[in-house]
């Protein structure tokens, strides 16, 4: 560990002296990997990314409090957008969550089949026009939760649609990995994973309880995004550890984002591909925003994205069968010594 703070050390002294980025610095030490890297080490890409927590509210009725919830929403993407983002990433509930209790038909003690004719469709509806409209405003863009209303008796979807810096919505997640009590009462799981692009950055989409499959943040690696936007409205198991383990394990960008009355233990934060935290929103209860440039060149991204991520790839792809041997001592799992 020692030899390894000390060359990090050495290109940090190099790309200070010379101004040249880490990625730059880097290459003066190491040779450029023989074989296929991937593309985003020839040509490292950027872009300014906000993670947002609000105060998530849970009755779909009152609305007062779907309205209190829009003007949060859209105050973070001014406050977003002045400190020079691109795209802001919201948390489940930025609007509304609503309760298992509040929408059970067995209610309010007890957990029963949801009747979503409690909810206040225009107005959530209205609430999410006017974040749209203002995404364009701003050019800026959003990624917000929701529940996405489908075809009566089918219950709705629990969704993050993606809001393009002119205003449209250009595609949307469905949540598939659903908790029991989402999926026994409350909503439709969704089918597939869902990329898209900003300034040449890929990004994927996760939502709810699915912190804890790993396998979906493989997906998405296998699928070359360069981050996740996962948004919770609570904070099941460790998520903080377990987001700098997926951002880790797949050497890509994890965004966390939110409910602001949890973020005293899980404050909403980006976490870079080495595995640590780039920057994280204050841990005081408040709705607010950290911003961070995506940028595969800079020191805590270089050495995963460059070497990590492409040499994992190559290890998956069957590289030891040739190196294996057959050998009775390899065989015999009882030989001693």
């Amino acid at each position: 560990m020692t030899a390894r703070r000390n060359f990090k050390r050495q290109v940090r002294a190099r790309a200070a002296k010379t101004g040249e980025s880490y990625t730059s610095a880097l290459r003066h030490f190491r040779p450029t990997p023989s074989g296929d890297v991937m593309s985003e080490a020839r040509n490292p890409k950027s872009v300014r990314l906000a993670v947002a927590q609000t105060l998530v509210r849970e009755d779909p009725r009152d609305v007062e409090a779907l309205r209190e919830s829009g003007r949060e929403v859209r105050a973070l993407m001014r406050e977003a957008s002045a400190q020079g983002a691109r795209i802001v990433h919201f948390p489940e509930g930025a609007i509304c969550f609503p309760s298992k209790f509040v929408m059970s038909v067995e209610g309010p003690d007890e957990v029963g089949p949801a009747n979503w004719d409690r909810c206040q469709w225009p107005v959530l509806q209205s609430e999410l026009a006017a974040i749209a409209e203002l995404a364009s405003e701003l050019r800026l863009w959003t990624v917000i939760a929701s529940v996405h209303r489908l075809t009566e008796p089918n219950r709705p979807h629990n969704s993050l649609y993606v809001i393009s810096d002119r205003g449209a919505v250009i595609t949307r997640y469905d949540e598939r990995l659903l908790s029991k009590t989402k999926v026994s009462y409350m909503y439709s799981p969704g089918v597939s994973p869902v990329t898209f692009e900003v300034d040449g950055v890929r990004f994927g989409c996760l939502l709810g309880m699915e912190i804890h499959y790993p396998e979906l943040f493989a997906e998405y690696e296998k699928l070359d995004v360069g981050c996740v936007l996962f948004s919770t409205s609570g904070i099941p198991g460790n998520i903080t550890a377990q987001a700098q383990g997926h951002a880790a394990v797949n050497s890509y960008w994890v965004s966390l984002s939110g409910p602001a009355q949890h973020s005293t233990t899980a404050p909403a934060g980006i976490v870079a591909p080495n595995g640590h935290w780039l920057a994280r929103c204050p841990t005081d209860d408040s709705p607010s925003v950290a911003v961070v440039n995506l940028d595969d060149s800079s020191e805590a991204a270089a050495d995963a994205v460059t070497y990590g991520r492409p040499w994992r790839r190559e290890a998956r792809s069957g590289i030891y069968t040739e190196h294996q041997v057959i050998d009775p001592r390899s065989e015999d799992r009882t030989a001693a010594f």
